[in-house]
């Protein structure tokens, strides 16, 4: 005689296929609390569920994970397949964001929140075009603005920045290294750089992108 179904264990499985098909359609990492509204479950049940999708899919070798993203939870390519990831996108199947747009955006990443004259005096040229870009893409916002006379905007990285680049927060940007100066050595070289500023002033980077036609992700 066949036993009846555990109705937990079939509960779980119904959660699981919900979340499933919800994440499927998803275009931007979705957070526990609205995947819990829209399966219908507590949230706890949703987290148990995605960290069991996670494992699943961890164990069985697949191609994609179901990662913790910008404090949310989407699918993304494995790690594992990075080498023919990266064949596509190099082959022309994607278009990169550009050198000075990157080395921007990391300025701001990891300095941030910060304006865009001290972006300018880190990098040693002119960004107003390529912050502009890094805006447009989605990546860096305006999150606050100086005290004082001017008030100059400052900008932070965005919840985009962090789902292209697959991390959950900021706390997970990899570390800079002993190779580069500590923060008050660079607050000492900002300093100076105010004080003796550049006969000539900064140089204009030239993004080659103006119009924001390079790839959606770094």
């Amino acid at each position: 005689m066949t036993s009846a179904a555990d109705p937990a264990t079939s509960q779980d499985a119904s959660i699981a296929a919900a979340l499933e098909a919800v994440l499927l359609l998803a275009d931007e990492p979705l957070s526990p609390q609205v995947l819990a509204a829209v399966v219908q479950a507590s949230t706890e049940q949703v987290l148990a569920a995605c960290d069991a999708l996670a494992a699943e899919y961890e164990s069985q070798g697949r191609g994609f994970v179901l990662a913790r993203v910008a404090g949310g939870y989407r699918y993304q390519t494995a790690p594992s397949q990075d080498v023919h990831v990266e064949r596509f996108v190099r082959e022309g199947h994607g278009v990169r964001i550009s050198a000075a747009a990157l080395e921007t955006l990391a300025v701001v990443a990891y300095k941030q929140p910060v304006s865009r004259h001290q972006v300018a005096e880190i990098r040693g040229v002119n960004v107003d075009g390529v912050m502009r870009t890094l805006g447009r893409r989605g990546y860096i916002e305006e999150v606050a603005r100086l005290p004082g006379p001017g008030q100059a905007v400052l900008y932070g990285t965005t919840s985009q920045f962090l789902e292209h680049l697959g991390l959950d927060s900021l706390d997970d940007l990899p570390p800079l290294g002993e190779s580069v100066p500590d923060p008050d050595a660079v607050e000492a070289l900002e300093r100076r750089l105010r004080v003796v500023p550049d006969a000539e002033g900064p140089h204009q980077d030239q993004d080659p992108d103006p119009g924001g036609a390079a790839g959606s992700g770094p």
